[in-house]
């Protein structure tokens, strides 16, 4: 059970506080003596009850050198980690694919060329890359021509049985988060489409497109209409080949954008390719999605960043899908087929157990969305501690900026930290290293989160919830104010 600070000892405490200093003016009229005062807070549990946070709070603080827990709150209880949880994911897919693995996503040509003329099929091979974007297919598409490719007279198909389909990493989120889209073996842009609106007259024009740097191809299978109203603000609705959204007409404002998953991957890469290649003079034909294992000549081949570069990406910006897709990968590579994200994180809490002896973590996914993971800051602390030997993730992690007491960052901050945050709706949780003035280096990890409340939050209000950011504010405060003892209480 997850330790608390006690209600009864809190208003205690207040209630002593506030004796007026005349009531012991007086002799006293019987003799004093020592009253017992309950259990004595430690230094770190008096910092936690002045935080004020309704919920929980747990942490963990270790030596790197000597692996020494020199600190903790909660015991074997956990909490979600929130996005905390991708530091383990990135021990977890460097351990197991390496930190040189790039991913492929490949054109294979079922039947020979002729002429220029392919007598088959064209197939696009998703390999589960995260970081495919618009601007990889239009090489890839250019590339085709070049190969040699004029016409083709089979089917254009994607495969995408590289990866499991999941519909929408948390599907307790709505729909129209863009942080929360569907997987499978190919990806694109993140699977986020850009909703684009403004003004004309009385109505509006809305464009959804798939732009990056360099291009701006619409796409035909995700579709927005305008309706009259307030509220809500998005619908969706699926069909066999699109996503079919709406939004309401009264939240529109003048013109704007945003990004929306994309819940047809595979779909969704195949109509912008076929964009692509027609804009080289190669028109395809409608596309069919296949989970049967291609076979066929590579024509063109594109490949990924190397994994560890990914991973520095997905802990600086904490992209869920690069979180669930590398993680993912790294089951699949040790020979276990998931079925879905719950099967995948499975394997990699065994993983974790195996190799740091951190058998309480209990992931639900591999990004740390789904708020039922549960992980021990001890746990996470012992594969830190582990990790740092090696040099495995320091380097990969952001800097962590302490401020003083009115929020303002300080430069030049004796104490240095690099580690990852994690926020959810009153979730909020901080995992990394720390190094002292003296040059000691602390693993640590902290977690909060009031749990109860975030349950009573209806789905569609989850995007932002009352009363969160201030949560969230007060959760950061006392993540700092600890990281500022460790630094100073074991930095000598």
């Amino acid at each position: 059970m997850v330790d608390r600070i006690s209600r009864r000892l809190f208003l205690g405490g207040l209630s002593a506080a506030a004796i007026p200093a005349t009531a012991m003016a007086q002799a006293p009229l019987v003799s004093l003596r020592p009253q017992a005062r309950g259990p004595q807070l430690t230094g770190a549990e008096r910092f936690v009850r002045a935080a004020g946070l309704r919920g929980d709070v747990i942490f963990a603080v270790a030596d790197v050198e000597t692996g020494t827990q020199l600190e903790e709150l909660g015991g074997e209880a956990g909490l979600p980690p929130a996005s905390v949880g991708k530091a383990l994911t990135a021990l977890y897919a460097l351990d197991v694919l390496g930190p040189d693995h790039r991913f492929e996503t490949k054109l294979l040509a079922d039947g020979p060329i002729e002429n220029g003329i392919l007598k088959g099929d064209l197939i696009l091979v998703g390999g589960g890359d995260p970081l495919l974007d618009t601007d990889a297919l239009a090489s890839m598409a250019a590339n085709l021509r070049e190969a040699g490719v004029t016409e083709v007279r089979g089917a254009f198909k994607v495969y995408d049985g590289a990866l499991p389909y999941v519909f929408s990493i948390d599907p307790g989120q709505p729909d129209h988060l863009g942080y929360s889209p569907a997987i499978s073996g190919i990806s694109l842009n993140f699977n986020r489409v850009h909703f684009e609106w403004k003004r004309a007259g009385t109505s509006y024009n809305v464009t959804m497109d798939a732009r990056s740097a360099k291009y701006r191809p619409d796409v035909d299978m995700a579709v927005m209409r305008v309706e009259p109203r307030s509220l809500p603000i998005y619908t969706y609705q699926p069909s066999a080949r699109q996503d079919r959204w709406t939004v309401a007409k009264g939240a529109l404002g003048n013109g704007g954008a945003r990004w929306l998953p994309v819940r047809k991957p595979a779909l969704y890469a195949g109509d912008v390719f076929r964009t692509l290649a027609r804009s080289n003079g190669v028109v395809l034909g409608r596309v069919q999605v296949t989970q049967e294992t291609p076979q066929g000549t590579a024509l063109v081949v594109h490949q990924s960043d190397r994994l560890e570069s990914i991973l520095r990406g997905m802990l600086k910006y904490s992209t869920n899908l690069t979180a669930e897709m590398v993680g993912m990968a790294a089951t699949k590579a040790r020979g276990v087929r998931p079925r879905d994200l719950a099967d995948s994180a499975a394997e990699m809490n065994r993983w974790a157990a195996e190799s740091y002896g951190a058998s309480q973590i209990a992931m639900v996914d591999h990004s740390g969305l789904g708020d039922a993971s549960r992980m021990p800051p001890g746990d996470l602390v012992k594969a830190l501690v582990a990790a740092r030997k090696t040099g495995a993730l320091r380097p990969l992690l952001k800097p962590f900026t302490l401020t003083d007491s009115q929020g303002r960052a300080v430069k030049d901050h004796p104490i240095k930290v690099s580690a990852k945050t994690g926020t959810l709706n009153f979730v909020s949780g901080l995992g990394g290293f720390l190094t002292t003035a003296d040059g000691s280096e602390l693993a640590f990890a902290i977690f909060t989160a009031d749990v109860d409340h975030r349950a009573t939050i209806p789905r569609e209000q989850r995007e932002r919830p009352e009363g969160a950011r201030s949560w969230n504010r007060r959760s950061r405060k006392l993540q700092r104010a600890l990281i500022e003892r460790w630094g100073s209480l074991y930095g000598s």
